[in-house]
């Protein structure tokens, strides 16, 4: 195989970008005002591919210091061997937080890279089972004032045609039941009744809290109850599973297959959550979907709707995808090809290879950070 059809990856850079909030946003457990971007960019064959992850600047050393070696000089098509090596190189910095972070955004790069050598756009070098993505919005942040949640839902309700929509609760750490339960009420009204409605109190209750709140839940036809309680708390999630009617979720945080057969085998989830710009990147996206159908679970993909796009299509256990309101500013801003969704459901341009996606320069750099 010639150097033409069998290149190699001979660049590998990262950059940081700092994104203010479009106002104060906070859910149960954490406020914010901006959120980071670490963009990969690797490069072979005269192409480049782009991957991202949403965490700390510190994300970017990592794939400078530790990862750019084990990347550069292998052949763009053996992405499973790169992602590897740089898991073997990784041991004793530890691959939680952002050193997995960091392996997560290399790995999609070279995806999109790959794609891009070969022509295709991504779903169709994976092989797809669906044609699009189903979204939920995602926002109802407890920092919005009432009139900001109901502008927000109704315009993805009855705008875009979104058939689900989530909000967050257990503000201060789950210390204002009341005001949880009447922000829900207040969507419910605003969605109306066909709509599904989702709540993510991000772990602020205990267990029995959540099972108290489980009949107010339920009258207000609570589909989906996100990390009642920690994730790392899979008993705790266990009797909240069993105490309730909605649907348990959890597993956004899951950064190899370990945690996700822990979550899964515990019987702690109805649905299992997994975010490819944390769990290691697309191939261990895609092997964590198997431990969850191998439990008979279906997997949502957390966050990073345009990083998502192409990679849930292969899965037949997919129930959805969130369409977080704050990484879909960043996205649409940074990428050309960020195409919106179409009645709730987001579709991949199948003329575009790759990830479908360029990153508009000028538009990227006004945030670039260091």
């Amino acid at each position: 195989m010639s150097a033409a059809t069998d290149p190699r990856v001979t660049d590998v850079e990262a950059a940081v970008y700092t994104v203010p909030t479009d106002r104060p946003s906070a859910d149960g457990t954490l406020a914010w005002d901006s959120t980071t971007m670490v963009l990969v960019r690797v490069r072979g064959g005269g192409l480049e591919g782009l991957g991202w992850t949403y965490g700390p600047p510190a994300c970017a050393s990592v794939v400078r210091d530790q990862l750019a070696d084990q990347v550069r000089g292998r052949p763009v098509l053996d992405v499973p061997a790169a992602l590897e090596a740089m898991i073997r190189s990784v041991r004793n910095a530890g691959r939680p937080g952002a050193v997995g972070y960091a392996v997560s955004a290399v790995e999609t790069a070279l995806w999109d890279l790959k794609a891009r050598v070969l022509g295709l756009p991504l779903y169709r070098l994976l092989g797809a089972s669906r044609t699009g993505a189903p979204l939920y919005g995602s926002g109802g942040l407890t920092s919005y004032t009432d009139d900001v949640m109901r502008a927000q839902l109704s315009h993805w309700v009855h705008e875009q045609g979104f058939p689900r929509v989530k909000i967050k609760i257990g503000e201060d750490w789950g210390a204002r039941e009341r005001r949880d339960l009447e922000r829900l009420s207040i969507a419910r009204e605003v969605i109306g009744p066909d709509a599904e409605l989702f709540a993510d109190a991000n772990g602020a209750y205990s267990d029995k809290q959540a099972i108290r709140l489980a009949g107010a839940l339920a009258d207000l036809d609570v589909r989906w109850l996100e990390e009642p309680v920690s994730s790392d708390d899979l008993d705790g999630l266990r009797r909240v599973r069993g105490g309730v009617p909605a649907d348990v979720a959890a597993g956004e945080y899951g950064i190899d297959l370990t945690y996700f057969q822990r979550m899964c085998a515990a019987g702690a989830v109805d649905c299992l959550q997994v975010d490819i710009t944390r769990c290691g990147g697309l191939l261990e996206f895609l092997r964590a979907a198997t431990v969850a159908a191998a439990h008979g679970l279906e997997v949502s993909a957390h966050c990073a709707p345009y990083l998502h796009r192409h990679a849930v299509l292969p899965l037949p256990n997919l129930r959805h995808v969130e369409w977080f309101h704050d990484h879909v500013r960043i996205e649409t801003l940074f990428f050309e090809g960020a195409d919106p969704p179409v009645d709730g459901v987001l579709y991949p341009d199948p003329d575009r290879p790759g990830l479908g996606l360029d990153l508009r320069e000028a538009d990227a750099d006004a945030y670039r950070a260091g």
